[in-house]
């Protein structure tokens, strides 16, 4: 047979192959408890903070706003180019957007959980401060309290790079510095999973940086066009392989070994600047050795999706992994085709939300984790009628259609507790024309849990 021929059978052959394992159950989900947190949920930065701090938010536009509450926040042209109704910059700091639930709670019960790199990047982020909280949501009353914030700072030295408060005693770490977006509380320490480096960060529970560790693949650092030392201009593929945005996402501790499992957000670049595959990596770090094991393994996103937001572990071996397209809003106000006036409608509606339940015990000999089953989180049902008021369609399942959904832990035997993070002010997804909230949603889902 002619090469050509030959590649193109193989390559036929390979999807049919594989079209078995995408095939996975699809288990329901009911709503057992909804709760939020407002959107414009602010905290004071502590009293030694720089000046420049107590206000954030001032370089989100083409050039310094120094005018508190100026600017309106929209969620961009791609999105319909809708006013969320919160306007920039912000007088204190955002506790928004919430990003990754740590598996182990605190003594009385509460949830670790961070706040991100701020504004979504790291060239309009130097006065957003990084922080992680304990948060308690309450599905009796349907709010969620905030019971403590601890701002991460680096008086050591300890970071290996020049720091945006460099010249500052406290040394409080902001978005220019990381982009802290999953986290692990072990043995009175946290451990951050971050996107610029990609980095994973030791942490003490005052927030003092204690180490900062590289990522490693096969004996060769990782690196992306945010980490420190990557020179533009660079070439995608050559002189960096994770995408911008593309680090650690999720990071799951594995109970018995503490391994941390870092799972990328987006597929790695290969030569050339395209992606390898529609696939993610995970590696493995040792927190006992405070190294990497040298193991990395493989994730398939479905159909449809192009990211993860979190992952964590139930048991010694099975996690829960959160997948997404970058779609945001409910299908059913989709904008027409073709329409040029998205005013009332979603351009990109979200589509793809899943929960996926893997089993890291489970790996083909190409390094892929098995996907056991998923449900879906814009299929939802509500028999008791816990959606608070107005957070619910008039007609179908209750949905949870947000842009980026990126907390997720197991709660007992039958419940999962996820959560959004909202961008702020830059995304909506519930209300054309409203800040999204970050909603707390209580997920029965025994048949998922119970799989293998």
């Amino acid at each position: 047979m002619r090469p050509g021929f030959t590649l193109a059978l193989t390559t036929a052959l390979t999807g049919l192959i594989a079209l078995p394992a995408m095939a996975e159950e699809k288990f329901p989900v009911s709503l057992a408890g909804h709760a939020f947190l407002p959107a414009f949920t602010m905290v004071t930065p502590p009293a030694d903070a720089p000046r420049d701090l107590w206000v954030s938010g001032k370089f989100t536009g083409k050039t310094r706003n120094e005018a508190p509450m100026s600017v309106m926040g929209d969620v961009g042209k791609a999105y319909g180019a809708h006013p969320t109704g919160i306007s920039l910059p912000f007088i204190g700091q955002p506790v928004q957007g919430l990003s990754g639930f740590a598996m182990n709670r605190a003594e009385d019960g509460s949830w670790f959980t961070l706040t991100d790199n701020g504004f979504g990047s790291k060239l309009n982020s130097p006065d957003a401060m990084l922080m992680f909280h304990r948060l308690a949501p309450d599905f009796t009353s349907g709010k969620v309290e905030r019971l403590e914030t601890v701002f991460l700072k680096d008086p050591g030295h300890v970071v290996p790079f020049r720091i945006a408060n460099e010249g500052t005693e406290s040394r409080y770490l902001t978005g220019a510095d990381f982009d802290p977006e999953s986290i692990q509380y072990l043995n009175d320490e946290i451990w951050i999973g971050e996107e610029f480096g990609p980095f994973i960060l030791r942490v003490g529970l005052d927030g003092v940086v204690k180490s900062v560790h590289q990522t490693m693949m096969d004996g060769v650092a990782l690196t992306g066009p945010d980490t420190p030392g990557t020179v533009v201009p660079a070439v995608p593929g050559t002189d960096y392989r994770v995408q911008r945005s593309g680090g650690y996402e999720g990071m799951g501790l594995q109970p018995g070994s503490n391994l941390l499992w870092g799972m990328l957000e987006k597929p790695l670049l290969i030569e050339g600047g395209e992606i390898e595959g529609d696939f993610l990596r995970v590696f493995t770090f040792d927190t006992v050795k405070a190294d990497w094991t040298g193991d990395s393994f493989k994730f398939r996103l479905a159909e449809g999706a192009k990211a993860i937001g979190d992952l964590n572990f139930i048991d010694e071996t099975r996690a829960l992994v959160i997948e997404r397209d970058n779609g945001e809003g409910d299908a059913a106000l989709a904008c027409a085709e073709g329409a040029t006036d998205m005013a009332s409608c979603y351009p990109q509606p979200a589509r793809v939300k899943n929960i996926v339940l893997v089993d890291t015990a489970a790996i083909d000999a190409d390094g892929f984790i098995r996907r056991i089953g998923h449900i879906d989180l814009m299929d939802i049902q509500d028999p008791d009628g816990k959606a608070l008021a107005g957070l619910k369609p008039a007609e179908g399942p209750f949905t949870f259609p947000f842009f980026t959904i990126e907390d997720v832990a197991r709660v007992d035997e039958t419940h999962i507790l996820v959560a959004n993070d909202n961008n702020l002010p830059f995304s909506g997804g519930r209300e054309i024309g409203r800040a999204a909230d970050n909603e707390f949603i209580l997920l029965s889902v025994p048949e998922l849990l119970a799989a293998r």
